[in-house]
């Protein structure tokens, strides 16, 4: 049986995010196939929350450094690489790819794979990389004159990997057909959907709806705002009308003011319960990589959603969902699901057995076993 190696920039088994979310289902689907091991960045081996190797032995800890930032920029300068991708590049990571007996390795996150490239694995195994999400993207419309300078440095670091890698997955069809353009055919669209889950639309007598996202990811954070600002146009007149914001904030940030009818939930202990009185998700993100992975989540559910082309991404045709990119266009479909509690569970129920058909037909299945085997990549993909 082939063996496959992840690499990831966090603890699989003790942290959380989108991005951890994806890796966990791709990990328990490839598992079906191939003999699996996760190699982590992980504080919580230096805290000794952890221990190095699992009592199963499939997840080995490796201590991610601490952010020092003069060292990271010197350590950018004398390699010719971004900071983002010396970041996670470390001697100890290196160390231990050498000593592993792996047929794939799988870098979770673009800069994931440095480490990899500096190990004498190059030549021994195969590199596979699942993008994840567009860093330079993110850092182009997020982080300033600072970010739009360092993305492109990240952009290189990007294509660079990826030439040097067997095959790329990623999460969106335009972010494969960018890297196929540019002198990787291997690139690929990962179509990953989540296992159905517990039906949402048990109890939706109060006009509510949802916003989910970790604020620490500055797409989510950007969201938040934004939706903020469109709250008041989307319950003009709607008696009891609610927006939930689900989601740690980003620390240290002054807590915005909040609208009248929206309450900031942060962690919900029993979320299946609390999504199932929501009519709907909201998610009106600017910048690609937001809350994808909430998406999937709400159709696995059954819950509506309302986005915008970032925020839906490629997942548009798969769940038959429209984009609302205008903000009238947005505030006019929210307030739909707020007055109209019947089609809120009809969009539910449709969504919900959507997801369900893709699952049941093993489409992500298919998908994350041709991204590990490095099969051919679909012509229209």
């Amino acid at each position: 049986m082939t063996t496959v190696t992840f690499m990831m920039a966090k603890d699989i088994e003790h942290d959380h995010g989108g991005d951890v979310a994806l890796a966990r289902v791709i990990f328990d689907i490839a598992a079906e196939s191939f003999d699996l091991r996760a190699v982590c960045l992980s504080n919580h081996l230096t805290t000794g929350d952890a221990p190095r190797i699992s009592a199963d032995g499939r997840v080995i800890r490796v201590p991610k450094p601490p952010v020092l930032l003069p060292a990271l920029i010197g350590s950018s300068l004398r390699t010719r690489r971004s900071v983002c991708h010396v970041r996670f590049d470390t001697d100890d990571l290196v160390r231990t790819v050498d000593d592993l007996d792996s047929d794939v390795f799988l870098a979770e996150h673009s800069y994931m794979a440095e480490s990899y490239l500096r190990s004498t694995q190059v030549g021994r195994s195969e590199l596979v990389i699942n993008t994840v999400n567009s860093e330079s993207l993110v850092w182009r419309l997020t982080r300033g004159l600072p970010g739009t300078v360092e993305a492109r440095r990240i952009l290189s670091d990007e294509l660079r990997v990826a030439r040097a890698a067997s095959a790329i997955g990623t999460y969106d069809l335009e972010e494969a057909q960018f890297y196929r353009k540019r002198g990787c055919p291997s690139a690929r669209w990962i179509d990953l959907t989540l296992p159905p889950a517990t039906r949402a639309g048990g109890g939706l007598e109060i006009p509510r709806l949802v916003y989910m996202g970790t604020r620490d990811w500055p797409p989510n954070q950007e969201g938040f705002l934004e939706i903020l600002r469109l709250w008041p146009r989307i319950s003009d007149g709607i008696p009891d009308a609610e927006l939930c914001i689900v989601g740690a904030p980003k620390p240290g940030a002054t807590p915005p003011p909040l609208p009248e009818g929206v309450r900031d939930v942060g962690f919900v202990e029993d979320l299946d319960a609390f999504l199932g009185t929501c009519r709907a998700l909201v998610a009106p993100i600017r910048t690609g990589g937001g809350v994808r992975v909430k998406l999937l989540d709400a159709a696995s559910r059954g819950l509506p959603v309302v986005g915008t082309t970032a925020a839906i991404g490629s997942l548009e045709p798969v769940f038959g969902l429209t984009a609302y990119d205008d903000p009238d266009e947005f505030v006019e479909r929210a307030r739909a699901f707020l007055l109209d509690v019947d089609l809120a569970r009809k969009e539910g129920t449709r969504i919900f057995e959507a997801n369900a058909e893709r699952w049941e037909q093993r489409i992500p299945h298919q998908a994350v076993e041709a991204l590990l085997s490095r099969g051919p990549v679909p012509v229209d993909h």
